[in-house]
């Protein structure tokens, strides 16, 4: 088993804690400071990656994931271009359907049907990609439209900006299986009645039919997409069973699930190393993404270090 890679997630408070959290990420071993993309109640997510890249020199940088419902192909191809340009070419792409009702509605638009934010998203995610490789790009249909758009300046530094797609749609899946360099996995299910909160996908069934789906979207790529999971919730303690009963009674799920899912690390650090080594065993997942609250139990189980390192 290879250590995983670990990435952090999180948005600014003020200059001072952000610019120090971007250092403690990049001395800490971590690949990547992320931030969530969500206007009107968080930080955008460019303006905060670029104020990191001045502080940071090996990180990587971008959000986690942007909102292909109300962001348009130009305007987010260039602004991964100009983070790639000021980080010397530390630029992610990460993309999703969009879920949150409010987002939409605050922008004056209604929230599509699924159908519907699956061909925004492929729309989306398709002309961003090809304008970032430097193509001309021209879509007329209900989702996008673009006329002969061309990114020509400034043009990221790297030949390649790594693209996650972040979601569960079935299709989706398939066509990330397809096209992604990486497929994070969330665990999350319908969109609760407040239009924010979710029900949990955690079973292993759920997930095992997660992963088919990517990878027979992956079936003829020479290399498959890396598969990534968003952790929820982080605590190194001696009493896993208990905690896990605990949360599961909040999610209403099972504390098995819990327990053996990749979006929860709960246990001893031996645990949760063990636990990772399955996720890579059962499901191929080699990545993570950690929230800003859970670095001090992550640093605590190190499992994102090198062996010489720990």
């Amino acid at each position: 088993m290879t250590s995983p890679v670990v990435s952090v997630q999180a948005q600014p408070r003020d200059a001072a804690s952000w610019s120090a959290l971007a250092r403690r990420v990049e001395a800490g071993g971590y690949e990547a400071l992320l931030t969530p993309d969500h206007p009107g109640t968080s930080a955008s997510p460019f303006v905060a990656l670029a104020a990191a890249a001045a502080v940071t020199e090996h990180i990587g940088l971008g959000p986690y994931v942007s909102h292909a419902g109300i962001r348009e192909p130009l305007l987010l191809a260039s602004d991964v271009a100009t983070l790639d340009l000021v980080s010397h070419g530390r630029a992610r792409l990460a993309l999703g359907a969009g879920h949150t009702p409010a987002e939409w509605d605050m922008l004056g638009s209604e929230r599509p049907d699924v159908a519907g934010r699956v061909r925004r998203f492929q729309a989306v995610a398709e002309a961003c990609l090809a304008l970032l490789a430097g193509e001309t790009v021209t879509v007329d249909g209900p989702e996008v439209r673009t006329r002969e758009a061309r990114l020509t300046r400034p043009r990221p530094v790297q030949p390649h900006v790594p693209f996650t797609f972040g979601g569960g749609n079935t299709g989706l899946l398939r066509w990330a299986g397809a096209h992604a360099d990486v497929v994070g996995l969330s665990g999350l299910g319908r969109t609760l009645p407040d239009g924010h909160l979710h029900e949990v996908r955690w079973s292993g069934a759920d997930i095992d039919r997660q992963i088919g789906l990517v990878e027979q979207g992956a079936a003829g790529r020479a290399d498959a997409p890396a598969r990534e999971a968003l952790v929820q919730m982080v605590e190194v303690t001696d009493d896993a069973e208990g905690v896990a009963h605990e949360i599961a009674g909040r999610l209403h799920c099972d504390a098995a699930d819990v327990l053996a899912c990749p979006y929860a690390w709960i246990g001893t650090v031996a645990e949760i190393r063990a636990a990772t080594a399955e996720h890579e065993r059962r499901w191929g997942i080699t990545r993570y993404v950690v929230r800003e609250a859970h670095v001090d139990a992550v640093d605590q189980v190190g499992a994102h270090l090198p062996a010489a390192a720990r």
